[in-house]
């Protein structure tokens, strides 16, 4: 039992929603519904369709709606499932500072330090160290529930098919059935891999898929006890895959480590300050490249408890400098070579991270090859050169995807990439917890005002029809005329 589940949670968390009604009160949110109604062969066609109600989808659509604007969130999992922290990730804790104020939108009465004083008091807070990934789970739950988002669960994009007509259309599955949601503007709020998938090198596409796994892989630890596996990486996530294998009782785990050493600093947490918040997006493109390409070199160390959970286990090996150069496969066993010789294993993880590849994405094939990406854009220095920021999208202010070609796919720019892939245009306002609130309240904002602009001359018009007095011409009594003097 949680302190949730006691009076005592349960009246702490009763004032501080009371508090946040009171807040939100205050501050005249949500704003009232003000853009125009739009239906389409008879249905309703909504101003915001967002893909996603993991936490960006959540800040999106709490602040889509505190701006007055319609918007439904649909997502693939069940209620309470949504992103990665009950499902596939493995840290014990989160690895940012727990002082982030992460999705609260400027409300001290949303953040999570609320959540949790609320429940189990300031000494408590004092004393926690970094958030739990569970915890952190239940706080989203709680923000999701507080606000009264509409977010629909069950709902799988089959495709995303931006028209002519100014309308996007979604092709879905749902619980009853197939169905098409019109939406005015589509965000895209689909995490890390939200615009491709796990990435593998090229050897694990010819092992047998029963041998191995990626490290965001959906699978049950418990069928590694006994099994010598191995982990390649030695970033956050290896650690957690590494020490989750150890905790399920594998025999052993190696971690196989190209790099000479692992890395000591995290180059992107000293990069953190509201001025490259707010002044990334108007930075010249050199300069945009050059900071993302030198935080993306330098690679962000593992956190130091997720290395010490794995360390504190006698069959955990370290090898550095120790690239994966083939992979035979002799029955049931992998024989790993490498420089530091040949590592015989039952199980292979790749914690190799993520590759932004929409022509992977079934869903987006309608205007995947109409993207205009940053490899069209811009030709880095020798030296700099960089898969992952040259396949990265090139995004307009309002996060929406431009054309290639032109006027080659029109209703392109309806559609607003949210997610990690938008670091190089925007910064990473759009998928860590840090500048997530500032992330939203741009994307929001841009959207606001593009509804508007679409629809001023409507707007014009509802403008000239406004009639309700604020005064009645009973409020005085007209002067007598004025008596001429001979």
């Amino acid at each position: 039992m949680t302190d949730t589940d006691t009076p005592r949670g349960q009246a702490g968390l009763a004032a501080l929603e009371a508090r946040l009604r009171q807040d939100l009160a205050w501050l005249e949110l949500p704003a009232k519904a003000w853009t125009m109604p739009r239906t389409h062969g008879g249905q309703a066609v909504l101003d915001v369709a967002v893909i996603g109600g993991g936490m960006a989808g959540l800040a999106v659509s709490a602040t889509l709606k505190h701006l007055g604007i319609q918007a439904r969130a649909f997502d693939q999992s069940p209620a309470g499932f949504e992103g990665p922290w009950a499902t596939t990730a493995r840290m014990e804790t989160l690895r940012s500072p727990k002082q982030l104020t992460g999705p609260a939108l400027g409300l001290p009465a949303l953040t999570f330090r609320a959540w949790f004083e609320a429940q189990y008091g300031n000494e408590a807070w004092e004393a926690l160290d970094k958030i739990p990934r569970l915890q952190w789970m239940d706080y989203l739950r709680w923000y999701r529930q507080v606000l009264d988002l509409d977010i629909r669960n069950g709902h799988r994009v089959e495709q995303v098919l931006p028209r002519a007509d100014g309308l996007v259309a979604l092709a879905m599955t749902t619980p009853d059935g197939p169905r098409t949601v019109l939406a005015r503007r589509v965000v895209l709020a689909t995490g890390r891999d939200g615009l491709g998938g796990a990435y593998v090198p090229p050897l694990a596409e010819r092992l047998p898929r029963t041998l191995w796994a990626h490290s965001s892989d959906d699978m049950d630890y418990g069928n590694l006890r006994g099994k010598r596996v191995g982990v390649v990486g030695a970033g956050a996530s290896a650690m957690d895959s590494a020490a989750t294998a150890l905790e399920a009782g594998a025999a052993s785990v190696d971690m196989l480590i190209r790099r000479a050493d692992i890395p000591r600093v995290n180059k992107g947490k000293g990069a953190g300050n509201p001025g490259l918040t707010f002044g990334h997006y108007g930075l010249p493109d050199e300069w945009k490249w050059r900071l993302r390409h030198y935080i993306n070199s330098q690679q962000v160390p593992p956190p130091r408890g997720s290395t010490l959970r794995v360390s504190r286990h006698v069959n955990a090996r370290f090898h550095l400098g120790c690239a994966l150069d083939a992979i035979d496969v002799d029955g049931d066993v992998l024989r790993v070579r490498t420089p530091k010789g040949v590592f015989e294993l039952d199980f292979l993880i790749f914690s190799t991270g993520f590759r932004i590849a929409l022509e992977t994405r079934p869903e987006f094939a309608a205007f995947a090859p109409h993207i205009r990406f940053w490899r069209d854009r811009f030709a880095p220095r020798p030296g700099q050169e960089d898969g992952e920021l040259s396949d990265s999208p090139d995004l307009g202010p309002v996060f929406e995807f431009q054309e290639k070609t032109p006027g080659a796919c029109p209703g392109l720019s309806r559609i607003h990439a949210f997610c990690y892939p938008a670091a190089l245009s925007h910064g990473t306002v759009s998928g860590d917890i840090p500048a997530i609130s500032d992330g939203a309240r741009r994307l929001g904002q841009g959207i606001a005002g593009l509804l508007y602009q679409e629809d001023v001359e409507l707007h014009y018009a509802a403008l000239q029809a406004y009639a309700e007095p604020e005064i009645f011409g009973d409020e005085w009594a007209p002067a007598p005329p004025p008596v001429l003097k001979s």
